[in-house]
């Protein structure tokens, strides 16, 4: 089943099942963020039959608009730390995005006047949907809802200002963040995952190559926090980041990021300079 978020106008938005070239809306749920903090969410998505609308031009927001947590992992493929020359930690790389940062999969992307190092990182995002506390690697199926495809565009000046990252990852409208949250029935992790930028792919690697599992990080990240319907566990980078290249190269305004997970979707966002 593949749940989205859809702006119908004035300011309001409805979650929606895909069928197809086909959105249906779920009557009384605003998002797909609130549908899964219902009981019984699976069943009520899989009956609804409120009014439809046409896949192609949807105005789709982030697919979960207000998560309550965003939690990010960094150093999570050995491609990736081996370009950016770490070691392959013993335990998660943990920080946080706030949800100002996340727009919607066909969105602008903001490129902020204050940094000159704006870059592309694909990830497989986890959205959960079952309340959890100190979950076990073996029960953290149960509590994934299903995946979605997250950009974590970061801005790398801001980023290693400090040992802290976090000023450099929750930049306002930088994150994008859907189309659809794909149940677990459609999709494991491990289809290709790429980046683009004007048509020149930047990323591509399996999504089952990561150093921790999307099992292991919910029963690891639960150790610390309860887990809740809609947080959203972003996995990590592959190798083929800007800031790894020589010479450089960063997102630059009128350029066009494109970020694609088989069988989850495609993310498309045009850069353009914040006034």
């Amino acid at each position: 089943m593949r749940l989205l978020t859809l702006r119908t106008g004035n300011g309001t938005t409805t979650a929606v099942r895909q069928d197809g070239d086909t959105l249906t809306e779920i009557d009384g749920f605003a998002d797909v963020g609130a549908l899964l903090r219902t009981a019984g969410w699976e069943a009520t998505a899989k009956a609804a039959a409120g009014a439809t609308h046409a896949l192609d031009g949807a105005d789709l927001a982030a697919v979960v608009p207000s998560p309550g947590k965003i939690i990010c992992v960094g150093h999570n493929y050995r491609n990736h730390i081996k370009e950016m020359g770490r070691e392959v930690p013993e335990h998660p790389t943990l920080f946080a995005k706030y949800a100002e940062s996340l727009i919607g999969p066909n969105d602008d992307l903001a490129l902020p006047q204050e940094s000159d190092a704006v870059d592309w990182e694909a990830e497989l995002a986890v959205v959960i949907g079952k309340t959890g506390r100190r979950i076990s690697e073996a029960d953290a199926k149960d509590h994934i809802a299903g995946y979605a495809v997250l950009n974590d565009v970061s801005m790398r000046d801001y980023q290693f200002r400090t040992i802290q990252w976090l000023q450099g990852k929750t930049w306002e409208k930088s994150t994008p963040f859907g189309p659809a949250l794909v149940t677990q029935d459609e999709f494991s992790a491990g289809p290709l995952m790429t980046s683009a930028v004007d048509g020149e792919i930047q990323q591509q690697t399996p999504t089952g190559d990561l150093v921790f599992t999307p099992e292991y990080l919910v029963s690891y990240i639960s150790t610390i926090i309860t887990l809740n319907p809609g947080d959203v566990i972003a996995t990590g980078t592959p190798g083929g980041v800007g800031h790894a290249q020589d010479p450089k190269r960063y997102l630059q305004e009128g350029q066009v990021l494109v970020t694609t997970i088989e069988g989850l979707g495609q993310l498309k966002n045009r850069v353009v300079k914040e006034a």
